[in-house]
């Protein structure tokens, strides 16, 4: 089998070859004339443009440069001031921090002109946390109060430890209440107001959102007037177009396309860590797999190794849980992965009663590695007797199908954008999460449930790591999820873009970047 993929992933790179030799010259030539405008690309439409009703990547790169959140996460994944200038913890008579007071900047204007109020905090915040999309993300803080124009008081139910980390997530976003109020929810997803670098000047649906830099941004204004990101679909398209100079940048260069790249003299190839985990997820209500044994046989069918050499052409690295490493509470260099096994698979396939395996369909979209991955998975399963067919679709509905437990396996991924360990754990794994906040799988575990409440409360981090690593141990015995890969980010730049900072969430901010003289 693993000939079988070297010969493949040969004929991959010597095709590489010759279609990278054959771009530069009409890629010289086609260079666009330089303007003052940054032109981005993405492979679909971002769902919404309101952060409280989706909670996906593409839209949260989208969200970044329309709104403000009250405090931001830095390249060093640091806390920082945004909206809020200070913040201060305040205890109950028990010694608890269940109370946060922040300090808003005055002067700061939304895209419509009205100054930022604590009012727009309150709505803000009250609505995502009764959202079905990211109510989990904000549903800790219980209560804002407004204390006057400019000073505002989170409540909590109990003292939460990555509370900051959660109010630089985007689905934190701050709103202008009286633009959401007037033109209701649909029509504010297509004339967003937020206090963002950026604003949003015209949308044409499926081909591209256009932005203008907002000249009264309270922070560091962006270096280029305008931005455009296009809605390219194809992988291969998109990269065409960024050696002909179309596009200035791709964000997510796919990893059997980093040799082009690098090979390019017109391109740069920028990398750096992840939180991005790829996975296999199993609904495990749904017979078989509701049996642990099925889902063991089904990870030790799988060859990650060779998957994550082959179709993520070495770029990451094997996941053996469900954090990156870059995640605080990650012990996945601590959990022993399952190897690669196939007898052991068809053993446990027989005692859990399917000795001649049985018929499944795993859901994916159309990302390339994504789609090798599947394939290779459905060729390794096969050979132990589960025949899987491969349903592709856009993302957004395979998000909509795993919402409603339509599948039976599914290949997604999650970047714990908070980079702590609750948000990578909690809306998988807790089981008040089923559905649309992230507990794609309808797993239900009561000690899971039980550890990942009390870790919510631990306010010691030596603690809080602990009931993290027990957790970690049970999913990867009960085999929930099929840990795959966890990502490498992977930008692609024209030569002469400068300033682009890589950040671990891999929602990057573009006000830095310019073009060189």
């Amino acid at each position: 089998m693993k000939k079988m993929y070297s010969l493949l992933l040969a004929a991959v790179l010597v095709t590489a070859l010759f279609v990278t030799t054959g771009c530069p010259g009409r890629g010289a030539g086609a260079v666009r004339t330089r303007t003052d405008t940054l032109v981005i690309v993405s492979h679909v439409m971002p769902p919404n443009l309101d952060p409280t009703l989706t909670n996906e990547i593409g839209s949260a790169r989208m969200h970044r440069h329309i709104y403000s959140t009250l405090v931001d996460l830095d390249t060093n994944m640091n806390i920082v001031p945004s909206l809020a200038y200070r913040w201060q913890f305040e205890y109950d008579a028990h010694g608890n921090a269940t109370q946060l007071r922040m300090f808003l900047r005055r002067g700061v204007l939304f895209h419509n002109g009205d100054e930022l109020k604590a009012s727009d905090v309150y709505f803000s915040l009250m609505r995502a946390a009764a959202s079905p999309h990211v109510g989990h993300i904000t549903g800790m803080v219980e209560n804002v109060e407004v204390i006057n124009d400019y000073e505002v008081l989170l409540t909590m139910p109990f003292p939460f430890s990555p509370i900051l980390n959660h109010l630089a997530h985007t689905a934190m976003s701050i709103l202008n209440e009286r633009a959401v109020t007037a033109l209701g929810v649909d029509g504010h997803s297509l004339a967003p107001v937020g206090t963002g670098p950026f604003r949003v000047t015209n949308i044409v649906t499926g081909d591209r959102i256009e932005f203008a830099r907002w000249d009264q941004y309270f922070g560091t204004p962006a270096r280029i007037p305008n931005m455009v990101l296009r809605i390219v679909p194809d992988a291969a398209t998109r990269l065409i177009e960024l050696e002909l100079g179309a596009i200035d940048l791709i964000v997510d260069i796919a990893p059997f396309d980093i040799a082009r790249v690098e090979a390019n003299p017109d391109l740069i190839l920028l990398r750096g860590p992840s939180l991005l985990t790829e996975y296999i997820g199993f609904n495990v209500q749904r017979p078989p797999f509701n049996d642990v044994r099925v889902r063991q046989a089904i990870n030790y069918a799988i060859d990650t190794e060779t998957i994550v050499a082959i179709a993520y052409a070495g770029a990451g690295s094997v996941s053996t849980g469900p954090l990156s490493p870059m995640v605080w509470g990650s012990i996945s260099d601590q959990l022993e992965p399952f190897q690669f096994n196939p007898d052991r698979a068809r053993q446990l396939l027989a005692e859990a009663g399917f000795p001649n395996g049985f018929n499944a369909v795993i859901g994916t979209n159309d990302n390339p590695a994504r789609l090798d991955a599947a394939e290779m998975t459905r060729h390794m399963l096969a050979q132990v007797g589960i025949n899987v067919d491969l349903e592709i679709r856009e993302m957004v509905s395979i998000l909509d199908m795993t919402h409603r437990g339509e599948l039976d396996m599914f290949s997604i991924g999650w970047f714990t954008l908070t980079g702590d360990a609750d948000y990578g754990l909690h809306p998988l794994f807790h089981s008040s999460n089923f559905g649309a906040a992230g507990n794609r799988s309808f797993y239900y575990n009561p000690t899971v449930d039980r550890l990942l409440d009390e870790a919510r409360r631990e306010t010691n981090p030596a603690r809080r790591l602990e009931l993290y690593a027990e957790v970690q141990h049970i999913l990867r015995d009960e085999a929930v999820i099929n840990f795959s890969w966890v990502g490498e980010i992977l930008v692609g730049i024209r030569s002469d873009v400068r300033g682009f900072n890589l950040h671990p969430s891999q929602v990057h901010l573009l006000t830095t970047v310019y073009f060189a003289p």
